[in-house]
This record gives structure tokens, C-alpha cells and sequence, in this order.
């Protein structure tokens, strides 16, 4: 048996080799900007949430520039439920009528958001929620599908609001709710939104928190995660049909970005605990990156 001294001890010597390790990551990393979208598991499940927070708190407090991208799926079909509004989906984009796009603002930008914002103040970061209207951050227009409603894809960019407030240790907490010339709002796919500013930024990272281990060679069998990828593999593995369904967005907004500068990208399991530090601050990381090509080394 161990005894709880013995067990202490271990603990604590376990805890010194991960800040041991983590050190050459922190060095590299200080004043980077790393994009994280939160979303899945980890926005529903309180305990996953708090982990999350802590971790988004920890990154700003050793000296990296987080910026927050959230949707809210299902906060917002709870609340079209209360209002007796049927949600729908077209080729797995949400139908967003007048009535709906007044509930997605009201959710995303009024409830979600603010309650992040409040909960990475409360451990001690410095939050600001921000959606794509707040100093036309995004600008939007249609999505283009016919019978999607106010479905909306990024046009432009405006990140000086964004800079302004990470070099002022801000951790902005952007909503994927914005506006095209016209005023007109739109919902936008989060994923969409955290790539186009990543690029925009010429961010570090790409880091989306999805409710799966990563890309997989065969999705049945977890030995084959793929740790590593170029962007050459990711889009052979979409045209081979080997990443397939909702992965292939996911993919597609990495490559986007990485083909727009970004220098990594993370598609990691947001219900395993403390999964940002683990991928951002270990050698073994837990999920599937993908670089551009130069950076396979």
C-alpha cells in the first residue's frame, strides 16, 4: 500500500515534470495568438466547462493571446422549443427564418456568450464578449443555399477591435452572430468564424473543441487516429471519402486557414479534461493537428 505521504509526493513530483514540460511550449508560444472554438461536449457538461474556462484563464496567464469563438446549438433549440418554434436543417445547416434569427441573436449574443464572459472572469481572466456586429468585426452575406434563411458565410474581416483588446490582455469572446451592409443579421457556422479570424489574425493556432478524438484512417477503430497531417492528406482524406459527414467542415475550415497562414491547426476531444493544455502544452498532444506542408517536419 501507499501511504498518503508516498502518494503526495508522487503527485507532486508528477505535477513538476508537466510544468517541467510545458516550459519549451510557453517560451515558444508567449505572445501568440491562439484561436480556440468552443463548442460540443464541453459547453454542456458543467464540469468539462469549468475545465475549460481554467484552461483559457491559464493560457492568457502564461502569456498567450486567446480569442474565444462559440455557437450554441442547443441553447438555442431549447429556446425556439420554449417559444414553440419547430427547429430545422437543411444539408446539416440550420433554416434560419426571421423568428429563428431573432432567437439565435438573443441566445448567442445576449445569454451564451455572457455567461463565458462571466465565467472566465470569475477565474480570474479578463473577458469581453463581442459578436460579429461589435466594431464590424465580421461583416457578413448569404450563405447562398436556397431556403436556408438568413444563413450566412463571412465576407470580411476587421480585426483592430481584436487587437486592441489582446494587447490590452482582454481575452475576447466572439459570438458567430454578424451583419451584412444592410444591417440585415446572419448566422454564421462558429467553425467558419474561429478559421476566418485565425487567418485574419495570422494566428498561432486553430484549436477546435469538437465531441471526437480527432481524424481517423478508419472512424470505427481509435488506433487509427491520426496524429499528425498536412494539409496535402487532410484534403485526400476528405476527397477519399475517409473524412466524412460533419468532419468534413471541420477539415475544410483548417485547411482554409492554414492556406491563409494560420501555422497549426487542432481538431481535439473537448470531453476529455483540460484537453487545450494537453494538446498545446505536451509532446504527446491528444488529437489530430494539421500544419501546412512546411511545418511536417
Amino acid at each position: 500500500m501507499v501511504n498518503e505521504n508516498e502518494y503526495i509526493q508522487r503527485a507532486d513530483a508528477t505535477r513538476v515534470q508537466v510544468l517541467s514540460e510545458a516550459l519549451p511550449y510557453i517560451q515558444q508560444l508567449a505572445g501568440r495568438t491562439v484561436v480556440v472554438k468552443y463548442g460540443g461536449a464541453a459547453m454542456k457538461d458543467s464540469t468539462l466547462k469549468d475545465k475549460v474556462i481554467r484552461d483559457i484563464v491559464f493560457l492568457s496567464c502564461v502569456g498567450l493571446r486567446p480569442i474565444v469563438v462559440h455557437g450554441g446549438g442547443p441553447e438555442i433549440n431549447s429556446w425556439l422549443d420554449k417559444l414553440g418554434i419547430e427547429p430545422q436543417f437543411k444539408n446539416g445547416l440550420r433554416v434560419t427564418d426571421a423568428a429563428t434569427m431573432d432567437v439565435v441573436e438573443m441566445v448567442l449574443v445576449g445569454r451564451v456568450n455572457k455567461e463565458i464572459v462571466a465565467l472566465i472572469n470569475q477565474a480570474g481572466g479578463l473577458a469581453v464578449g463581442l459578436c460579429g456586429k461589435d466594431g464590424n468585426l465580421i461583416k457578413a452575406r448569404p450563405e447562398g443555399q436556397e431556403g436556408i434563411g438568413f444563413v450566412g458565410e463571412v465576407s470580411a474581416v476587421d480585426i483592430k477591435l481584436l487587437n486592441s483588446l489582446v494587447k490590452s490582455g482582454y481575452i475576447p469572446v466572439v459570438s458567430s452572430v454578424a451583419a451584412d451592409d444592410m444591417g440585415q443579421a446572419y448566422n454564421i457556422n462558429a467553425d467558419t468564424v474561429a478559421g476566418e479570424l485565425a487567418a485574419a489574425l495570422g494566428a498561432e493556432k486553430l484549436i477546435l473543441l469538437t465531441d471526437t478524438a480527432g481524424i481517423f484512417r478508419d472512424y470505427k477503430d481509435p488506433s487509427t487516429l491520426i496524429a499528425k497531417l498536412d494539409i496535402q492528406e487532410a484534403r485526400e482524406l476528405i476527397a477519399s471519402g475517409v473524412v466524412s459527414g460533419g468532419m468534413i467542415p471541420k477539415v475544410s475550415c483548417c485547411v482554409r486557414s492554414l492556406a491563409q497562414g494560420v501555422r497549426a491547426t487542432h481538431i481535439i476531444d473537448g470531453r476529455i479534461p483540460h484537453a487545450l493544455l494537453l494538446e498545446i502544452f505536451t509532446d504527446a498532444g491528444i488529437g489530430s493537428m494539421i500544419v501546412g506542408s512546411q511545418f511536417m517536419a
